[in-house]
C-alpha cells in the first residue's frame, strides 16, 4: 500500500506563489502516472497537472498553463508549482498515483479521470483571497 501526503497550502493573496509536495512511502518511479487534482466546494474534482514517469511528459489543465508546474523532487516526492494564483485557484489539491494504464487512451485523456488513479493523498488546502 503507497501511503501520499501533502504538504505546502496555505492561505495567500492573488498574484502569489506556492510550491505543493506530495511525499510518497515509495519510490513515485513504481508509478506510470502521477497527477495533482484540485476539488473546490461544490464542484467536481478535476485534474491540474499530470507526469508520466516514462519520458518525464507533462500534461496540464488549460487554465493552469504557464502558472503551474510539475516536477519531481527526487524519488519520493512529486511537487507543484503555482505561480500568479486567482482567486479559482482555491480549492483541496491532492497528488494521486496510478500504477498501470486502466484504458486504451489514444486521445491522451485518462490523466484527468480519477479512475485512472490508484492511491491518493488526504489534500492540502490552497485559499488564494483577492
Amino acid at each position: 500500500q503507497v501511503q501520499l501526503v501533502e504538504s505546502g497550502g496555505e492561505s495567500v493573496q492573488a498574484g502569489g506563489s506556492l510550491t505543493l509536495s506530495c511525499t510518497s512511502s515509495g519510490s513515485i518511479y513504481n508509478h506510470y502516472l502521477m497527477a495533482w487534482f484540485r476539488q473546490a466546494p461544490g464542484k467536481e474534482r478535476e485534474g491540474v497537472a499530470a507526469l508520466y514517469s516514462s519520458g518525464g511528459r507533462t500534461l496540464y489543465l488549460d487554465s493552469v498553463k504557464g502558472r503551474f508546474y510539475i516536477s519531481r523532487a527526487g524519488a519520493n516526492t512529486l511537487r507543484l508549482q503555482m505561480n500568479n494564483l486567482k482567486p479559482e485557484d482555491t480549492a483541496t489539491y491532492s497528488c494521486a498515483a496510478a500504477t498501470h494504464r486502466k484504458a486504451p487512451d489514444p486521445y491522451d485523456r485518462n490523466w484527468r479521470d480519477p479512475y485512472e488513479y490508484d492511491f491518493w493523498g488526504q489534500g492540502t488546502q490552497v485559499t488564494v483571497s483577492s
